[in-house]
């Protein structure tokens, strides 16, 4: 049994149980920061682990790494850091975070990375539960805040309803295959004449299961009232490294072990992909919280990531990677200014807020114009090369009642990201924001820049995707 290929995993999880231990001990009310501190640099040594680990099989052929795995481990990983460090800034003397907030945030991302390797369906499972059981406590973290509870029941419910559904179709796909690793369940499907209906309903619950991971349309309800209700540095990881993994094992099997059936998933994931793109345009246009907003937002961006995976070709995922690196970046961003909307240090979040910020707080409303102009696609910002990856290969995969469906939600979207600009640079100024803790200024200023100069490192992310993408398809 090759164990070691699971040791980012492991220290990981070490890390975590080590960390707890020493916010237990460590005295009341001055636990988080060591527990944050401590946490951010087991990410980092995870990122290094991973970044080096060797590819192959092991514990039977449960668990497998290779570059598709490496690639989403580690923007995992640094969706992990990104959430730590905008709760650092979150935290002061009228909003305080339990110190077990960033070991939630480690042993989710544990999730994801599981989910990243996993080479069968019960693997796929446990790393899923993982994660999703550390978001369920992240989402209600503020126990004396309504929305922070409301957040957390919603998504505690509907996530059960979402996994209840993956395991009955993991269970039919056990019963009409007969085994539960990839591999085999992909010999099974290429040697059967006609599959079995049963077969092909199984896949169908799994796809559904996930697609709720996703936020995608018509899975998608939880979305705006979590988003809303949960803290912000939550938020922004629900956002990032779940998404990320809930794609990969989406990727992974799809193309794994269901892609000889892809003439039968092809059309449900172009369907999935508009409606998310649509409904996200549209139903984002009347918010006026800019969490909510911002739900919407990543119901839409979904969609555009889910053309790549319609495309069924390489071209598709490695521009489904690239796009889910940009979203990341800009995504990342965009909370980080988020996180810094306080004033008298109560955190506020409605559009209106944020009016006069390019005279009051020049450099926070640059980077909030930065992300928006990088959602919306234009170049050279980092969003543009995301989706044009993606729309490329849609293209070149001849759908073109998807592509015509993503440029008119595009054109959508840019009305009320506009609008923040608009709000942010030419409306009177609302009382200034609180000046914003270290850490948030740093997030922020870091994934501005990156957000403009994402040309320079576009070559060396576009062959780790196109490594990625042949590792899992071939």
């Amino acid at each position: 049994m090759n164990w070691v290929i699971a040791l980012p995993e492991i220290v990981l999880a070490v890390s975590g149980l080590l960390i707890l231990s020493v916010g237990v001990l460590t005295k009341k009310g001055h636990a988080f920061l060591p527990s944050a501190t401590l946490s951010i640099a087991a990410f980092v040594v995870t990122g290094f682990f991973v970044a080096t680990s060797q590819g192959g099989v092991g514990y039977d052929g449960l668990f497998v790494v290779d570059a598709f795995a490496r690639f989403i481990k580690l923007l995992a990983i640094v969706g992990g850091v990104v959430a730590i460090a905008l709760s650092v800034g979150y935290t002061n003397e009228h909003r305080e975070l339990p110190f077990e907030m960033p070991i939630l945030v480690l042993f989710s991302t544990l999730g994801a990375m599981v989910m990243a390797s996993s080479a069968n369906l019960m693997t796929l499972f446990v790393g899923l539960e993982l994660s999703s059981l550390a978001i369920y406590v992240l989402c209600a973290m503020e126990r004396d805040r309504l929305g922070s509870a409301e957040a957390g029941l919603k998504y505690f419910i509907l996530g059960s309803l979402a996994s209840g559904l993956l395991l009955y179709g993991v269970s039919l796909v056990y019963g009409y295959a007969g085994t539960m690793e990839y591999a085999p369940i992909a010999a099974e499907i290429n040697s059967a004449g006609i599959l079995p209906i049963g077969l092909v309903i199984g896949m169908v619950f799994v796809l559904v299961g996930l697609a709720f991971k996703l936020s995608a349309v018509p899975f998608h309800m939880w979305t705006p009232d979590v988003y809303q209700g949960a803290p912000t540095p939550v938020t922004a990881y629900m956002a990032g490294a779940p998404k990320f993994a809930a794609f990969a094992l989406i990727l992974r099997v799809m193309a794994g072990p269901f892609g000889a059936m892809s003439p039968r998933w092809q059309l449900l994931i172009e369907v999935i992909a508009a409606l998310s793109m649509l409904f996200g345009s549209f139903a984002a246009i009347p918010q006026r919280n800019i969490k909510r907003l911002m739900a919407y937002s990543s119901i839409g961006h979904m969609g555009y990531a889910m053309m790549g995976l319609a495309a069924a070709s390489p071209a598709g995922t490695t521009g489904t990677l690239v796009y889910l690196t940009t979203y990341l970046i800009m995504n990342a961003g965009t909370f980080g200014v988020i996180t810094a909307m306080r004033r008298k240090g109560r955190e506020v979040t409605e559009i209106s807020d944020i009016a006069g910020l390019g005279r009051t707080n020049p450099g926070l409303a640059l980077v909030l114009a930065i992300c928006m102009f990088s959602m919306i696609g234009v170049p050279p910002l980092a969003g543009f090369f995301g989706k044009f990856m993606v729309f490329a290969a849609a293209w070149n995969a001849g759908l073109y009642p998807l592509i015509a469906i993503g440029v008119v939600s595009a054109v959508v979207g840019a009305f009320y990201y506009l609008r923040i600009v608009k709000v942010a640079y030419f409306d009177p100024a609302a009382p200034a924001f609180d000046r914003p803790a270290p850490s948030v200024s740093f997030v922020s200023i870091a994934m501005g820049l990156a957000t403009v100069l994402f040309l320079i490192g576009l070559g060396p992310i576009s062959e780790a995707a196109q490594a990625a993408a042949q590792a899992l398809i071939g």
